[in-house]
């Protein structure tokens, strides 16, 4: 089927779905739970996000990292290919196409979508945080952004800022707990996204944060990224009730099955990185069922509060 612009909508919809379910199985299970339409919406999204990442990493569905990979040319291939997405040009690059079928159907502002590039060029850059708000931002960029563009893929409106806030504060606790968990892949990578002042504070010389010597100071910093990360998902929940019912119950799976990482590490303490945490298919269960009964009881009324959160710069969505 071809879709406005040239693009075949049915090939497309289907190196998305495998995209999806070869990158992330537990994204992959939450997105079942969306309508047909917004489903599909949704994996083109993550096609392009997906991609993209692993182009400026030098991965396939991340991975081990090429060596002598060239980020800075990645980077350029993908503001490239992303403008002929904007300009509704078919690349022949199937991810990239994603994204310009994508906005054949939703208006994704370009500022949001150059946000989420932002992140690729600050892993090109090897970017490291000398702070928590550096943390924050990096977050933002890499997952925030992502969490903005996937609700107004979700039908919510580029003027909502305060929904679109909460949307970035679930890809802040998601990446949160990514950064506490890959805390030894990132190191053997040669990547340290825990904050300078952190490692400071905890008298952790740069580049020994992995020796085992320092392995207490370590798990109390990830204890800090946890609890942050559930400070930013118990937002994200609040601001769930705005959405459409099978929405609100992909992202309240989502949210459980994802901040259940964050807590698994935090649960280790010193152990936390002797092996990948990870969801069980159990629990991933546990928390669909958990979501889908919440989405039946009346939303909660109680607001929770942003206040001491970090709010995500404007411009983007609401351009």
């Amino acid at each position: 089927m071809t879709a406005p612009g040239g693009y075949d909508a049915h090939d497309l919809h289907g190196f998305a779905h495998d995209s999806i379910a070869k990158g992330s199985r537990s994204f992959a299970l939450a997105s079942r739970l969306f309508d047909r339409v917004t489903r599909e919406r949704v994996w083109l999204l993550y096609a392009w996000c997906r991609a993209a990442d692993d182009l400026v990493d030098g991965q396939d569905h991340g991975g081990a990292m090429a060596p002598g990979h060239d980020g800075q040319a990645a980077l350029a291939r993908i503001r490239a290919l992303t403008d002929a997405a904007y300009a509704g040009e078919p690349t022949g690059e199937p991810a990239f196409d994603a994204l310009g079928l994508l906005l054949t159907e939703v208006a994704i502002p370009r500022g949001v979508i150059d946000d989420i590039v932002a992140g690729f060029e600050l892993d090109a850059d090897d970017w490291r945080p000398r702070s928590e708000a550096d943390l924050l931002r990096y977050c933002y960029h890499v997952a925030g952004a992502v969490g903005v563009a996937m609700a107004l893929v979700m039908g919510v409106g580029p003027g909502d800022e305060t929904t679109l806030d909460r949307a970035s504060d679930l890809g802040i606790a998601f990446q949160l707990a990514n950064i506490a968990r890959d805390v030894a892949e990132d190191a053997a990578a040669d990547r340290c996204y825990l904050p300078v002042e952190w490692l400071v504070e905890l008298d952790i010389p740069p580049g020994q944060h992995m020796h085992p010597a320092f392995r207490p100071r370590l798990s109390v910093m990830a204890k800090w990224l946890s609890e942050m990360a559930a400070d930013y998902e118990a937002s994200a929940r609040w601001g769930a009730r705005k959405l459409s019912p099978r929405s609100r119950w992909a992202v309240l799976a989502a949210a459980g099955i994802y901040g259940d990482i964050a807590r698994e590490v935090k649960a280790r303490g010193d152990h936390a990185w002797d092996h990948r945490a990870a969801t069980s298919l159990a629990a991933k269960l546990g928390w669909v069922a958990r979501a889908g009964w919440s989405v039946l009881r009346r939303p909660p009324q109680r607001r929770i509060s942003r206040d001491g959160l970090w709010t995500r710069p404007r411009g983007g969505a609401a351009a």
